[in-house]
């Protein structure tokens, strides 16, 4: 016999209510406050490219922004699987991205901090297919980095109401 009861799951949505929970996308939300209103800094290098289309895919691309979003991107590049002879045949693509979201007319800064994750590739194929591997990893961790950031947006972004 299970100790669940359906009953409980009534009481979720007024205890979520009660504590402070609002939906993302629900009236008043972050998601409706940053949907379409966000001015991502322009792309210098091909992995911000990749970051920038996809902060853009998910918080949509800005007719009237209300918003800017700076951020400044480091990644490296570490060994992750030496042989016994000293060849790498693993490496880690590890990004940082600091970012401010600012709001246009006042200036005041609605959100910033730092997100951070890592991908990786092998090394063990031809050049080509380790070229093709960092570049696929590059392109992860920027998808990444940008979910992570627009999950931090919505979640601690000091919007009006």
């Amino acid at each position: 016999m299970s100790s669940f009861d359906r009953r409980s799951l009534l009481i979720l949505p007024l205890a979520l209510a009660a504590c402070g929970f609002a939906p993302v996308y629900g009236p008043g939300g972050a998601g409706a406050a940053l949907r379409g209103r966000v001015r991502v800094q322009e792309p210098d290098a091909p992995d911000e490219y990749v970051l920038v289309r996809t902060l853009e895919d998910r918080l949509g691309r800005a007719a009237t922004p209300a918003y800017a979003l700076s951020y400044t991107l480091e990644t490296e590049t570490e060994g992750q699987a030496v042989t016994a002879t000293g060849e790498t045949t693993r490496y880690s693509l590890v990004g940082q991205l600091d970012y401010v979201l600012t709001e246009l007319d006042s200036g005041a800064v609605a959100a910033s901090g730092r997100v951070g994750n890592f991908t990786g590739y092998s090394a063990t194929g031809s050049t080509v297919e380790t070229l093709s591997g960092e570049r696929d990893a590059s392109e992860r961790l920027m998808i990444v980095l940008a979910d992570q950031l627009v999950t931090r947006l919505y979640a601690t972004a000091d919007l009006p109401e």
